[in-house]
């Protein structure tokens, strides 16, 4: 892939491989490759239902570059949101915006890895990936910040 994604959009996982996922969005299954940039083992960090971020490519297959865990509400600790996933179990996590964090036993999508916060809540979980609430404009900040987009094949 060269240059930049023509945009990142969202994407819900149906069944992965080491190499390779079916996704839903837009009520449209499809096919998408593994960014290299995406950490191995990715049979074991993704799962069927988890939110991922997609780069439309321009010249070869969809990459999946990022993934959120739908994690279940506990509390709130501190201004921060206690959440249990099952992946990695209770975590703390900051959130993009506080009035959109459910009420425990809620489910929202939480991420690790981008600057600012061990873990990140974003918006509740939904049925429909495009009806997400998550950092999609911090996602591609982050990834023009550290040269990540050639990196990505």
């Amino acid at each position: 892939m060269t240059g930049l994604p023509r945009r990142l959009r969202r994407a819900i996982i149906l069944g992965t491989t080491e190499e390779d996922c079916t996704v839903v969005a837009g009520g449209q299954r499809g096919e998408a490759v593994y960014a290299a940039v995406f950490p191995r083992p990715r049979t074991e960090r993704v799962s069927p239902g988890h939110l991922v971020a997609i780069a439309d490519a321009a010249d070869g297959p969809d990459l999946v570059v990022w993934r959120w865990f739908d994690a279940v509400v506990v509390g709130m600790e501190d201004g921060l949101v206690r959440l249990w996933e099952p992946g990695h179990g209770l975590v703390l996590a900051q959130p993009r915006d506080p009035g959109r964090v459910p009420r425990p036993g809620g489910r929202a999508y939480v991420s690790a890895g981008l600057p600012g916060a061990d873990w990140w809540v974003a918006g509740r979980a939904v049925t429909h990936a495009e009806d997400a609430y998550v950092e999609l404009k911090e996602l591609e900040r982050f990834f023009t910040a550290n040269h990540l987009w050639a990196r990505l094949t």
